[in-house]
């Protein structure tokens, strides 16, 4: 039994109305997101599947990868994607305490400013989807969005066959969706199947693949 919902229950995205669950709008756009990177090969291999179908995405990164491959996390930027703060160790907040979580958060940050990126926008998606509420209320304080998501494609699970895995992003997407892949080894059995029929699918129905701004 798997406990995590597919697509994300109306209901908890009015209960947590301060996090934002998609990005409803009119000209059939979707919003494509990849949690965990960058990691080399695999994020260098989504850069690419995403340039052949013109597609852009949002990268949720974490600090320690990001130090550990920084070019490979520059050119995320050069190729015109967005980026968000994921923790520099992937903390789940429920289970880390409000400072120690914030000190893990700020790590993350400075390591990107010392990248010398300029953000535009400041995002932050929260390791499961799990932050407690003081987490949130003291990082939207530093000016980030707290970017959570409408559809899971579930690519990590290491249970779930690339096809369900398939099933589960094409059964869901509507426009303003936000979609979360992982550009991470564990997922990427699954990634490698899904993304490229994902980006075909998307094209063929007119979908507009967008950054989160």
């Amino acid at each position: 039994m798997n406990l995590y919902w597919i697509k994300t229950n109306r209901i908890i995205k009015k209960i947590f109305s301060n996090y934002t669950w998609d990005i409803p709008n009119t000209e059939n756009k979707v919003y494509l997101t990849f949690d965990d990177g960058p990691i080399p090969e695999i994020t260098e291999w989504v850069l690419e599947e995403l340039k052949t179908h013109n597609a852009k995405a949002t990268f949720f990164c974490i600090g320690d990868n990001i130090n550990k491959n920084n070019k490979i996390f520059k050119k995320v930027i050069t190729e015109g994607h967005a980026i968000g703060n994921h923790t520099f160790n992937h903390l789940n907040g429920w289970k880390t305490t409000t400072e120690a979580y914030l000190e893990n958060f700020k790590r993350c940050e400075e390591i990107i400013q010392q990248s010398g990126i300029n953000l535009k926008s400041k995002f932050f998606r929260p390791p499961y989807g799990k932050i407690k509420t003081t987490q949130a209320k003291e990082i939207s304080k530093l000016g980030y969005k707290i970017i959570m998501w409408d559809v899971l494609s579930a690519d990590f699970d290491q249970n779930l066959s690339k096809e369900d895995c398939l099933e589960n992003v094409l059964s869901n997407i509507e426009s303003g969706s936000i979609i979360v892949f992982h550009d991470s080894i564990k997922a990427f059995k699954n990634l490698e199947y899904v993304l490229p029929r994902t980006l075909a699918y998307l094209k063929e129905n007119n979908f507009i693949c967008d950054v989160i701004e």
